[in-house]
């Protein structure tokens, strides 16, 4: 009877970094040997990260990648465990995302991406030539059928490889996270697998590659549906399955089944990872973030501690006269939680300076938003003068909701090199604060408990830009904002639809107003991580000039 380890390798790819992804790899298989592995399994497109754009399309960049295929291939003579590593391909004038299968000093196979995705976040149809439909590789006397990500989601590509004699299906992926993503794999690959009736194998991504997160979360089923294998999200691991073949040459699959986490836990780990890798990947030595007493500026703190630790996070509190005396000591608790350096700098005096200098320009005019956005972009403008003078990357702390509503500053609060709450609504930044009140997250670099004050999260929401303000001042009440903005932007469903639910259709129409008034903002915003089914970016994506308005009714 037949048996076999194969080596998951869930890796963190650097994009465009091909020398440092092959490093990481070939430690990797190193690993997989000292366990006894036969083979190791890369996620997709590993060699060069994923999305890699149009970096595919250098001559250059491309060569680097052939490079280091040569070198695989030249170690794989050592005896070592055998290769699947993803990977693009440039071949008679086209480009194709890969799998390469090395072993014993030789490339054995190669399996193009058959199926291209184009939506959401996805452009591999800009970049790659579809490939064709082929049977499985023989490795070392085992015959795998291979399938790179979307090949998973529809059925041509895994039912090709059974009719061809596979005995097993291994799938390279570069899933990008969103919330109730795992349970869509999970569906797709039991499709697959009922189809085909063979053991599958789902090696993934990991890591964050500008509005994108990839969390790992590999597994591997067995005939009947059942787990044989499941990696941890949102850590690098490589994970042994055990493969037993019966006595009539079916394979069963064994592995280490890690526990569950909770959606939330999930979220903030994900949020914890994209600050990490888009920080240090890009060589900013620290962080900083203006800390203003309120909740979003209260869970961008601490998801940077989190990620970076209290050393590499730096906060400015930059109260006016409108700010509340307990913004500023929740701060500072905060602060002092955190462990986090925090200075106050007071902006009344160029408020006072900016009145002067406009003031006969504005001269018969009555106060109004302008004057509350120009405390909004002096503190922008302070953010980033600490970012020029000590190197910090600005964290801005803007949500989902305000930036869908255009209830943020241009220039000001919007203002800064990476956006990590921008795709997390207002209802989920108050659970998600609550949940790590009571929850240390795994690798987290930060207080074990309690790092948010409580008055932070149980404050009602203000911008504190004029007295007595609140943001049910201008907005409807954030359960009701966010249930109708997620239908409009998640599900793009038009007004009439949403009423039917049961909202007041005036309210539904002011916020559908608000949502397409502010793409302009948007457009020019800072990257931050995709959480939800549609993100802003990349994944949504709307022409700033435009004559479309939605159906409103007639008054």
């Amino acid at each position: 009877m037949k048996k076999f380890a194969i080596a998951m390798a869930q890796l963190n790819a650097h994009v465009g970094h091909v020398d440092a992804n092959l490093a990481s790899f070939i430690t990797a298989r190193e690993r997989a040997a000292a366990n006894g592995a036969e083979l190791i399994v890369s996620p997709e497109m590993f060699l060069s990260g994923y999305p890699c754009d149009d970096l595919v399309l250098r001559a250059d960049f491309m060569a680097q990648v052939a490079e280091a295929i040569d070198k695989l291939i030249h170690l794989s003579a050592d005896g070592g465990p055998a290769m699947i590593i993803g990977a693009p391909c440039a071949e008679a004038g086209r480009l194709y995302n890969s799998a390469f299968v090395i072993d014993d000093g030789a490339l054995l196979a190669r399996r193009d991406k058959v199926e291209l995705p184009n939506y959401g976040v996805f452009d591999d149809k800009r970049h790659f030539t579809k490939g064709d439909l082929k049977g499985p590789v023989s490795l070392r006397g085992i015959k795998i059928g291979l399938a790179i990500c979307e090949d998973i989601w529809w059925p041509d590509v895994c039912e090709t490889q059974a009719e061809s004699g596979a005995e097993m299906i291994i799938s390279l992926n570069a899933s990008p996270f969103d919330a109730g993503k795992s349970d869509s794999r999970m569906a797709h690959a039991v499709a697959r697998l009922t189809e085909t009736n063979l053991p599958f194998l789902y090696v993934n991504m990991l890591g964050g590659q500008d509005e994108l997160v990839f969390d790992g979360a590999s597994f591997a089923l067995n005939v009947k549906g059942q787990l044989a294998a499941q990696l941890p999200a949102l850590s690098e691991t490589v994970s042994l399955v055990h493969c037993q073949a019966d006595i009539e040459g079916r394979f069963t699959l064994t592995g280490a089944i890690s526990p569950p986490e909770d959606e939330l836990g999930v979220m903030y780990g994900a949020l914890m990872l994209g600050i990490r890798d888009y920080v240090t990947k890009n060589n900013f030595p620290a962080v900083a973030l203006g800390l203003s007493g309120g909740v979003d500026s209260a869970l961008v703190a601490a998801l940077a501690v989190d990620a970076l630790g209290a050393d590499k996070v730096r906060c400015l509190m930059l109260p006016s006269g409108y700010t509340a005396d307990i913004s500023k000591i929740d701060a500072d608790d905060m602060a002092q939680r955190l462990g986090i350096q925090i200075d106050t700098v007071p902006i009344g005096p160029g408020m006072e300076a900016v009145s002067d200098m406009m003031g006969a320009l504005f001269a018969g005019k009555d106060s109004d938003v302008t004057e509350e956005n120009i405390q909004s972009r002096l503190r922008g403008l302070l953010l980033m003068a600490l970012s020029n003078k000590f190197g910090h990357m600005i964290l801005t702390t803007g949500n989902k909701s305000e930036y869908a509503t255009g209830y943020a500053t241009l220039y000001g609060d919007m203002c800064g090199g990476y956006a990590p709450i921008k795709d997390v609504w207002k209802t989920k930044v108050f659970q998600l604060c609550e949940w790590r009140n009571k929850t240390m997250p795994r690798g987290a670099l930060g207080p074990e408990r309690d790092p948010i004050p409580t008055r932070i999260i149980t404050r009602p929401p203000s911008a504190e830009l004029r007295p007595d303000q609140e943001d049910t001042d201008s907005l409807p009440p954030y359960d009701i904002l966010d249930a109708i903005l997620i239908a409009l932007t998640e599900e793009m469903a038009d007004i009439d639809t949403i009423t039917a639910r049961g909202y007041d259709r005036d309210i539904v129409e002011k916020v559908s107003r608000l949502l397409f008034r502010a793409e302009y903002k948007r457009f020019q915003s800072a990257p931050g991580p995709k959480m939800t089914q549609r993100a802003f970016g990349r994944d949504r994506r709307l022409p700033l000039t435009s004559g479309f308005l939605p159906k409103t009714s007639d008054k």
